[in-house]
């Protein structure tokens, strides 16, 4: 993408209304605007990301055996109602009526929604194991919106719900999910941490949270940090197999690690002293497991081998797609701007023009973004006739991790500068060398 074609409204200001790092510098960076309170239009730049992020999902979830499907954002109260749910979800529920009359709510959550669709279709014990999962956006009212898209009303997420035949199987299923969880925040530069944490509105006994560790973080997380060094790294697991996915949640769930709402001070005293960490973090994901609880209420059964009538098990879990922006901003950032991590930037790299009309800078631009973009790359050039501080600057803000700065001082002695954004190492090298290196790297992260 040329950066003279492309749309991206860029601030100097901080708006007075941002509080956190990544609010302020999504606003700044022209990734995002917004159009009510907690509600935000998604701009060239941000969608890009937000669309990385999802592919990373949808990804990580089919190597898991997981079905994709969507559901409406609108429902019917009368499911909420059979599940005894619609009284008592409290005001974070938006009700609406349609113009018969009849009590409608913009969904917040969709366990009744996908029981139902369960229990119209499958009542045979040989359709299960089955796991569907949506990407869609959600509605929650929430009292006090803040901190962009951290704490909106409107949100895009990756809700699942698996379906199995007995306690034990529905276990491996959410044990399945934790590893998928770690592949998936690994993949984007996240260190999620699992901790055990509380139900909520969802219900069920057994539920952990993925939170990110920072500063504006709205939870208190107490945990050893030895569990910080854990990493899954490029291992090999078989989702199929109960036993390695058994030894994963082992692995990164013995050590402590919990949020405010569920931490024991006792087990907490237990740590030794000189691993023992208080910090705040941010939730962008939650496992749960809720037995019988929606199969019950609404009567979603499947027929044994002996010919017995029994509820399934279920369990649901979620990723916060758009809120995943926010957190890796806060993970990810410094004084000049955002700092993406390679696997959700929206463009893998830049190239700055020094000396914009230069014939043989020029040209040295175009074969770079031609060779870039053969490979199978999505760089953007910065062709504005514009000074290069503010180039550098725009560049700098936006985060891409990987500049390329042409200049005709460099191209008398047949180089340009491959720049780090993370580390702001330069190296001069050959323009095929830079190529070279910058498809190297991604071909790396592919894995």
């Amino acid at each position: 993408m040329r950066l003279t074609r492309y749309f991206l409204p860029v601030l100097k200001e901080t708006p007075a209304e941002a509080q956190i790092v990544s609010h302020r510098l999504m606003l700044r960076a022209g990734m995002i605007k917004q159009a009510a309170a907690g509600i935000y239009s998604w701009l060239p730049l941000g969608y890009k990301v937000l669309r990385r992020i999802e592919q990373i999902v949808h990804e990580e979830q089919a190597l898991a055996g997981h079905l994709a499907m969507l559901m409406p954002t609108i429902q019917s109260a009368d499911l909420w109602r059979e599940s005894g749910r619609y009284d008592a979800y409290g005001e974070e529920m938006l009700r609406i009526k349609d113009r018969s009359g009849r009590d409608m709510l913009f969904t917040p959550t969709a366990e009744e929604l996908i029981t139902d669709i369960f229990r119209a279709n499958v009542s045979s014990y040989k359709d299960l194991p089955l796991t569907m999962y949506q990407i869609q956006w959600k509605f929650r009212d929430e009292i006090r919106p803040r901190f962009g898209v951290m704490r909106g009303r409107e949100f895009l997420m990756k809700d699942g719900y698996n379906f199995d035949l007995t306690r034990e199987d529905a276990l491996h299923a959410y044990n399945r999910h934790l590893v998928s969880y770690l592949r998936t925040y690994e993949r984007m530069g996240l260190q999620a941490i699992p901790m055990r944490a509380d139900s909520g509105p969802i219900g069920g006994d057994d539920t952990h949270e993925f939170l990110v560790l920072a500063e504006t973080g709205e939870s208190e997380v107490f945990y050893d940090s030895q569990i910080t060094d854990l990493k899954f790294g490029d291992r090999e697991v078989d989702y199929d197999s109960v036993e390695q996915c058994q030894a994963v949640l082992e692995e990164f769930t013995s050590r402590y690690a919990r949020t405010d709402e569920t931490h024991d001070e006792a087990k907490f005293a237990d740590v030794p002293e000189e691993r023992r960490r208080v910090a705040r973090g941010i939730e962008v994901g939650q496992i749960f497991y809720f037995g019988t609880k929606y199969s019950d209420a609404l009567g979603a059964t499947v027929q044994t081998k002996d010919g017995e009538k029994v509820p399934v098990h279920m369990g649901s879990h979620g990723i916060g797609v758009s809120r995943l922006l926010g957190a890796i901003i806060e993970a990810s950032h410094d004084d000049k701007g955002i700092i993406w991590p390679e696997g959700v930037t929206p463009f893998h790299c830049g190239i700055v023009n020094l000396k914009q009309g230069d014939e043989e800078a020029d040209a040295a631009c175009e074969a770079l973004y031609k060779a870039l973009t053969a490979a199978g790359l999505d760089p953007l050039y910065d062709d504005r006739n514009e000074r290069a501080g503010g180039k550098f600057a725009t560049m700098d803000l936006i985060g891409l991790p990987w500049r390329i700065t042409v200049g005709p001082r460099g191209l008398k002695n047949g180089v340009v500068e491959l720049t780090s954004r993370r580390t702001g190492e330069s190296e001069e090298m050959p323009p095929e060398a830079a190529v070279a290196r910058i498809v190297e790297i991604y071909a790396a992260h592919r894995g």
